[in-house]
């Protein structure tokens, strides 16, 4: 068998969804028909192989990303499972972006839930091929035809039907898989390993004929000769409707829905099956582009063993036995053990001293690291998550990932003065490992702060501190990343003219600030016929000095968003104007100009999603008007009423504890940043009071 056979034979996925919609059992599920293990581990049992770390196993859920190789139908599959709890959407974004395909997971009774739209789009934003299985058909209230038309409605999407199930709740036993017309079930004494084909049952011999029309007919478009036979009205050949679906789901026009219980071990191998029919192996997704790090010019690499080698580093670990590991996808060529390689974003050389297949916390040694392969690497030492790796001699960068900001903070102190280092030691090693944790100092108090995406995530960063690291540290309250804004545009006009070290350092800047939408960064623009004629390095160092006071406002100190700054115009004077006073004039005049334009503080508002029994809504509704919530939507559900809405994070603490004491533990919710907004006169003048801007 070639090379190129080879790589068509390769699936790298991922498996994403909502929390609790069944991720890690599907993967445990997968694995056990494939023969990785003999025996199947529960989540509730807390031995799952995917989720390995003593705090995903304590709370049942999956926190970091794991990847295994495994093989079905002589293609090798490489899995990565993801989080579904939003504080750690990191990990499925920078997933995502290496990925060729995904399984999206819906709970059936459920069916698209928040994090569900959130993984969705993410995987829009990759333009990453998908398949949809929709799990736990055996759930009471599951509703099959209600998750397909959800995905219609809310994520915009093109379901196809392709399997219908047998029955639903307690008496689902199999599927009817639309494209063979055959029905299937599985053997409860064999862990569903035996799969049994029957006829589809009378009854729904007429449903399944109307789904496979329907099919047919969106196949169609992606492939001629299916439609020609469609159009003669002859038998259509199977291997050609698995061809329309591939063509389909490859372009993005096609999202294939099977269905299943995995818990339950049905569903699962025809969920393998089309992984191999439908999703993409790295040929499929063709050439790969990014830019010369010297000439910024676009280049390829196309998906060979014989093209210059070029990998993407996206996730960084901390391995006990092996130290620092990289993970990384390679795009084109191949690199040995010892062989050196170059990062561009620092221009340096680094030395491949191991390579390792993942088996979720357990490592396989490799010799070499090819195209579509998804390995570890040890002994990168600068090299960070996002940073390409590539050919020495044929440098290229690929583009890098962006990761959100982290929206709340605690301050930590070791318990004892002696550990200092160890945790300054520690708090990096986490900054390495994951982009969304920040560690930053106060500038007033002097504290060490630690930044995440909420409160779960902060608590599992503490948990690592003290088991993983042994720091055992002071923690203080919860404290939320404010930003800041304006809500009046000005223009000032700042002149620097003063004599620094027997020279005399001249700038004069116009600047004039507008306020924009205040969930865009700050962003600079030139007015031409203010800048025309002064040298190209004044401007930039102007430049430079609003990109620096944004990282402060005048008014609470927190970082600035929703302004439109523009460079009205610069004088300069031949003799005594130097880049250092262009670059304090643009600081100074940013900040004057801010101070006249009605400062704002902004707060971070939380989508939420709470599902509570009917005689409970009321409760939970009133509660989020205390809370300063804005109620969006109620609707009903098949687990209960759904109340959508959106509140301030600094309202929202402790919200897992007061819902369950107000629902007696019947409620749960689901909450994830959407954006900044500006607070009410009143609580601002508590947020500045709190952090010493007022007496």
């Amino acid at each position: 068998m070639g090379r190129e056979d080879d790589l068509r034979r390769i699936r790298n996925i991922g498996i994403m969804a909502h929390i609790d919609a069944g991720k890690t059992t599907t993967t445990e599920r997968i694995l056990f028909y494939t023969g990785v293990v003999h025996r199947m581990g529960e989540v509730h049992d807390g031995n799952t192989v995917m989720d390995w770390m003593d705090q995903e196993r304590e709370r049942g859920i999956t926190i970091t990303s794991a990847a295994v190789t495994t093989a079905w139908r002589d293609h090798q599959i490489t899995i990565i499972d993801t989080p579904g709890h939003v504080d750690f959407t990191i990990e499925v974004e920078r997933s995502l972006r290496v990925l060729d395909g995904a399984i999206a997971i819906f709970d059936s009774v459920g069916g698209v839930e928040p994090q569900s739209e959130t993984v969705w789009r993410q995987a829009d934003k990759y333009n990453v091929p998908r398949i949809a299985f929709v799990n736990k058909m055996d759930r009471v209230g599951a509703d099959f035809p209600n998750a397909v038309s959800m995905m219609e409605s809310k994520l915009r999407a093109h379901p196809v039907v392709m399997q219908l199930p047998v029955g639903k709740e307690e008496s689902f036993t199999g599927v009817v898989d639309l494209v063979r017309m055959k029905a299937y079930r599985y053997d409860d004494t064999e862990l569903g390993a035996k799969v049994a084909e029957y006829e589809i049952p009378d009854g729904m011999r007429d449903e399944a004929l109307h789904y496979r029309e329907m099919m047919l007919e969106k196949a169609s478009d992606f492939d001629d000769e299916l439609m020609s036979q469609i159009l003669d009205g002859v038998e259509v050949q199977v291997p050609l409707v698995y061809r329309a679906i591939r063509n389909g789901v490859l372009r993005g026009g096609i999202h294939p829905v099977l269905c299943g219980s995995a818990f339950k071990n049905k569903g699962i191998q025809q969920l393998l099956d089309a992984v191999v029919e439908y999703l993409p192996s790295p040929l499929d997704r063709g050439e790969v582009h990014g830019a010369d790090p010297q000439t910024k010019a676009t280049v390829g690499r196309i998906p060979r063993d014989d093209q210059p080698f070029a990998a993407l580093v996206f996730k960084i670990a901390t391995d006990p036995h092996v130290g620092r590991l990289a993970y990384a996808r390679t795009y084109s060529g191949s690199v040995d053990i010892k062989s050196a390689v170059l990062n561009p974003r620092t221009n340096t050389r680094e030395r491949i001293m191991r390579i390792v297949r993942f088996h979720s916390n357990k490592r396989k040694p490799e010799e070499r690291m090819r195209t579509g392969d998804i390995l570890g690497i040890v002994g990168l030492r600068d090299t960070k998550t996002g940073d390409t790796i590539c050919d020495p001699t044929k440098p290229i960068v690929f583009e890098a990932m962006t990761f959100p900001n982290p929206v709340i903070a605690r301050s930590v102190e070791p318990k004892n003065t002696k550990d200092l280092d160890k945790l300054n030691e520690a708090l990096g090693r986490l900054v390495d490992e994951d982009p969304t944790c920040v560690v930053t100092t106060d500038k007033e108090t002097g504290q060490t702060l630690l930044s995440g995406m909420g409160e779960l995530h902060l608590d599992i960063l503490l948990d690592r501190l003290a088991r993983e690291f042994g720091v055992q540290t002071h923690v203080g309250k919860q404290q939320v990343s404010y930003r800041e804004s304006i809500q009046a545009e000005h223009s000032e006009v700042y002149e620097f003219s003063q004599l620094i070290g027997g020279k005399h350092h001249f700038a004069r800047v116009t600047l004039r600030l507008k306020p924009v939408d205040c969930t865009k960064p700050v962003v600079v623009v030139e007015r031409k016929a203010g800048v025309e004629g002064v040298p190209r390095q004044f401007v930039d160092a102007v430049r430079q000095g609003v990109t620096e006071a944004c990282s402060g406002g005048m008014l609470s100190g927190y970082p600035v968003l929703g302004i439109e700054v523009t460079i009205d115009r610069v004088e300069f004077r031949e003799d005594d104007s130097t880049e250092m006073a262009f670059k304090i004039a643009g600081a100074s005049a940013f900040n004057h100009t801010c101070a006249k334009c009605k400062p704002t503080v902004l707060e971070p508002m939380m989508q939420v999603e709470v599902v509570a029994p009917e005689e409970y809504v009321g409760t939970v509704i009133n509660d989020l008007n205390s809370r300063r919530g804005k109620i969006s939507a109620i609707h009903s559900r098949k687990d209960g009423q759904v109340v959508d809405g959106e509140a301030p994070l600094s309202e929202m603490f402790g919200y897992a504890t007061a819902l369950r004491s107000l629902t007696q533990g019947r409620a749960a919710y689901t909450m994830q940043f959407g954006r900044y907004d500006q607070t009410t006169p009143q609580v601002q003048e508590g947020i500045l009071r709190s952090i010493g801007r007022l007496s």
